[in-house]
């Protein structure tokens, strides 16, 4: 028995399937998915409709650091949209998600649960709160200059 993608040829197993190659890759390549279209005997509209409606998965590289901003209500109404404009005129996004040397990634969430320190921003899996661009700011250039000794 043939096993590609980490799980046997059953349509059933698409989400692993997909689980896996983000997990090996960090995204799903497009050549992955029609891969395991072909694998899988599933229309490549299936795999790239759960694909695009599960969060978790991503369809473009993400960079090294992921910078998560809060628009939830309390956020949004005490600076958290300025936070993401700032972010996006910063880091140079233009629409993009992710810099162009592949650095950072801005995600704006729904709600990171911690609206009594809002504005929130989390920065690879730290929650900071009371936000404001200039603290964001050094918080970026401070992993730059990390990335630029390492």
């Amino acid at each position: 028995m043939v096993v590609e993608f980490g799980v046997e040829r059953d349509p059933s197993m698409l989400i692993k399937a997909l689980q896996n190659i983000q997990s090996e890759k960090g995204y799903i390549p497009l050549e992955d998915a029609i891969k395991v279209s072909d694998y899988l005997g599933v229309p490549l509209t299936t795999v790239y409709g759960v694909a695009t409606f599960y969060e978790l998965f991503k369809l473009e590289p993400r960079g090294k650091h992921i910078i998560r901003v809060c628009q939830g209500t309390a956020c949004h109404v005490k600076g958290g949209k300025a936070i993401v404009d700032f972010l996006r005129d910063y880091l140079k996004l233009d629409g993009r998600e992710t810099t162009d040397d592949g650095m950072f990634t801005l995600e704006r969430v729904a709600c990171l649960g911690a609206c009594a320190m809002a504005p929130v921003v989390e920065i690879d899996g730290k929650v900071y709160g009371k936000m404001t661009p200039e603290k964001v700011k050094e918080i970026v250039d401070r992993l730059r200059g990390e990335s630029d000794e390492g």
